[in-house]
């Protein structure tokens, strides 16, 4: 038994001694499933320097879609898709045939070395790489002869400032020297003739659109807004000049100035005492506030403003500002006017903007407001250009007003003894043909010898040309009181007679916007 043992435990140990001396000593620490891994990493690379080193197969495509099978080259010029339904990429020809030539000199299943222009991938590759710092070597070339040509034609900005300040000449942009106006402006340390200064040179930027935009931007259009209620006479006349600049034909201030409240602020100073020339300004402000601004107009009516204007009429020695006023309105009702019958003919006024400027009952308030006799009254004006303006406003009133103007002897007399006159004058007009005809004569041209100097000095060489305008114009209007109609009917220049109830002479008056023209 004890020798049994023995021989078992010689056994054990003889098989162990074994075990150790065929182990591997790289794989002796390593479990069975890495040492699969790597094992086949190594075949996987194995393999692709198998591909990369042989040469590749050419794919001859035709001009249907073919599936391509890895390994294969492709001709150059051929059309490769990815189909996304199946995965598989897909060759054919293109539609020109220009690379059929080299097709054919290739025969089908050959396997092509480099000298037979064949590439392994690896060449491509190389050539891939090639190409990629070509490009941008050439493009880095290009810039680079393009940048130095630019700089040849053009300095820096940098440098021009420098020469420019050696100059003691500083480069702004209009954004900044509005910005120091203001600043200028809005200053406790500046002077009366300093803020005048500031403001008379910020009325000459805020005239274009952009400017105008950005002076609302940085909040400088509030500041000119609060400037009228300053007591200086002289500041509101300036800060009316600058917003009346600023509010024309621009939607975007107009809306800012109502909501900062610019119409209120105009219409007390025009129902306050101030001087006529302030005035002037602020009438100019108003009108380019209230043009083509619907909004605008309703929140006058809400104001009274059509009162503050009948006492800004009848004040004494206010005749200039009479007429622009009576201008102003009859811009205001030919204005909605001619928006309604766009609307109606054009289909293209927006919809909200109709409803705007039909929420402006603007002729009932004048009719109420006693503009009908105002109006009236103010052809008893001697100049030709008022007389002229209050005729076609009596023109745009009379639908509203007739019954008034009927009961008003004096209108009657005083058209009749217009249209009198008028009547002579175009008859000499006539007469003298187109000498008389000449408009706006300088004043040299005034001395001419003969009857002709009298009358040029008494009509004044602006009005020569409008006054068989004036005549017809008159007679428009006495004509439709006798028959009882109530409109004057428009008459262009060729004798044709428009379908609307206004009268318009684009001969003789200087536009529709004579109200909005500042002195």
């Amino acid at each position: 038994m004890a020798l049994l043992g023995m021989l078992l435990g010689l056994l054990m140990a003889s098989c162990f001694t074994f075990c150790l001396s065929h182990q591997n000593p790289e794989f002796a620490l390593t479990s069975p499933e890495k040492s699969s891994t790597k094992e086949a990493e190594r075949k996987e690379t194995t393999a692709e320097e198998e591909l990369d080193s042989e040469v590749l197969e050419v794919f001859h495509p035709t001009h249907e879609w073919q599936a391509l099978r890895p390994g294969q080259a492709v001709p150059v010029g051929s059309h490769v898709r990815l189909n996304l339904q199946t995965g598989a990429r897909e060759v054919k020809l293109q539609e020109e045939d220009k690379f059929q030539s080299n097709l054919k000199a290739l025969k089908k299943g050959k396997r092509l070395d480099i000298n037979a222009n064949t590439y392994t991938s690896q060449d491509l590759k190389s050539a891939l790489a090639k190409f990629k710092e070509g490009t941008e070597v050439e493009s880095s070339k290009e810039d680079k002869a393009r940048q130095a040509k630019i700089k040849r034609l053009f300095r820096p900005i940098e440098e021009l400032k420098k020469d420019f300040e050696e100059l003691n000449v500083v480069i702004e942009t209009d954004m900044q020297i509005m910005v120091r106006l203001i600043n200028k402006f809005n200053s406790s340390s500046s002077s009366l003739e300093e803020k005048i200064a500031a403001l008379f040179d910020l009325e000459y930027y805020v005239h274009q659109m952009d400017n105008a935009q950005d002076l609302l931007s940085f909040g400088g259009l509030q500041v000119v807004i609060n400037g009228l209620n300053s007591t200086e006479p002289l500041v509101k006349e300036y800060a009316a000049f600058v917003l009346g600049a600023a509010f024309s034909s621009n939607p975007k201030v107009q809306v800012e100035a109502i909501e900062g409240g610019a119409l209120q602020k105009l219409l007390v100073i025009l129902a306050t005492e101030q001087p006529l020339t302030a005035k002037k300004k602020v009438l100019f402000a108003l009108c380019s506030l209230l043009r083509h601004f619907p909004y605008a107009q309703q929140q006058f009516l809400k104001l009274g403003g059509l009162q503050v204007l009948r006492s800004l009429v009848q004040a004494k020695g206010t005749e200039v500002l009479a007429v622009r006023v009576v201008t102003l309105l009859y811009d205001l009702v030919t204005e909605k006017m001619f928006a309604e019958e766009e609307a109606e003919l054009t289909q293209e006024t927006p919809p909200e903007k109709l409803q705007q400027y039909r929420q402006v009952h603007l002729l009932p308030g004048l009719r109420e407001q006693g503009w009908c006799e105002i109006t009236a009254h103010l052809l008893a004006l001697p100049e030709h250009d008022a007389r002229e303006k209050v005729l076609q406003t009596l023109g745009a009133l009379l639908a509203t007003c007739r019954d008034r103007y009927h009961q008003d002897p004096q209108l009657s007399r005083t058209l009749v003894s217009l249209q009198a006159e008028y009547q002579a004058l175009a008859t000499l007009e006539l007469q003298d043909g187109l000498f008389l005809r000449c408009l706006h004569l300088p004043r040299n041209s005034w001395k001419v010898e003969g009857s002709h100097t009298l009358r040029l000095l008494v009509f004044g060489g602006g009005h020569i040309g409008c006054l068989h305008r004036l005549h017809y114009r008159v007679h428009q209007v006495l004509g439709s009181l006798d028959q009882g109609h109530g409109a004057v009917h428009l008459r262009g220049t060729d004798g044709a007679v428009r379908n609307t109830s206004l009268t318009f002479s684009p001969v003789c008056t200087r536009g529709l916007g004579n109200s909005c023209v500042p002195d």
